[in-house]
């Protein structure tokens, strides 16, 4: 899969210090998702049993022990995955992940 945009990610964990601890979650995150070949919500599902598949192609993740969400889209037929939103779950809680 294609991730468009691992900076925005990066920008989460260095720009604030309190965040820094999402920095190996994120990455270890981005390296399956980058390794991965999803062609449908069911293949996300089966590699992170926590997702939360959303509607058209949103999907909400757990990263960090559940600390942080992290929110994408994804093309399944282009194969690309857009980061859309990544915070803590009080941040999380105050978004549409279905629209943002």
């Amino acid at each position: 899969m294609r991730i468009i945009a691992l900076s925005t990610l990066k920008a989460f964990w260095t720009n604030t210090p309190a965040y820094r601890d999402t920095e190996e979650p994120t990455l270890a995150w981005y390296r399956q998702a980058v390794a991965a070949d999803w062609s449908q919500p069911a293949d996300v599902k089966a590699a992170f049993g926590t997702a939360s598949i959303l509607q058209d192609g949103r999907v909400v993740f757990n990263l960090a022990g559940n600390k942080y969400r992290l929110v994408v889209w994804i093309n399944y037929d282009y194969r690309v995955v857009y980061v859309r939103f990544i915070g803590t779950h009080k941040q999380y809680d105050k978004i549409d992940a279905q629209n943002i």
